[in-house]
């Protein structure tokens, strides 16, 4: 990307980036470290012109998610949204209302994640 004069990436995270619930640890720990990675990778190529945009979702509808009765964005919407992020610029885009929410309780008093 670099001979190129940059490029995008786009890397697929989680609200469990966030917080733990304790009913999916080993999933909540990867997301953590990949939000990480997002995080340093997205300094370490800006002088490179490639954009690093971490997209963060609560559930999304497809097979994963089938049994779960809870609120889903649809994929097609998620996509959407990275896509509009991309082309904006953006660093980090909350695809559904579950992340935004959960990203503005990190600093709730008590915090979300606790």
């Amino acid at each position: 990307m670099k001979s190129n004069g940059g490029g995008a990436f786009i890397n697929v995270l989680s609200v469990a980036s966030w917080i733990n619930s304790g009913a999916m640890t080993a999933y909540a720990v990867s997301k953590a470290a990949a939000w990480s990675l997002t995080n340093g990778l997205r300094n370490e190529l800006k002088a490179q012109h490639t954009q690093v945009l971490g997209l963060h979702a609560g559930f999304v509808d497809t097979d994963l998610t089938k049994g779960l009765d809870v609120p889903k964005a649809s994929p097609q919407s998620v996509v959407q949204q990275a896509f509009d992020g991309l082309e904006a610029g953006l660093s980090e885009v909350l695809a559904d209302e579950r992340s935004r929410t959960i990203k503005q309780g990190l600093t709730a008093i008590p915090p979300v994640y606790l």
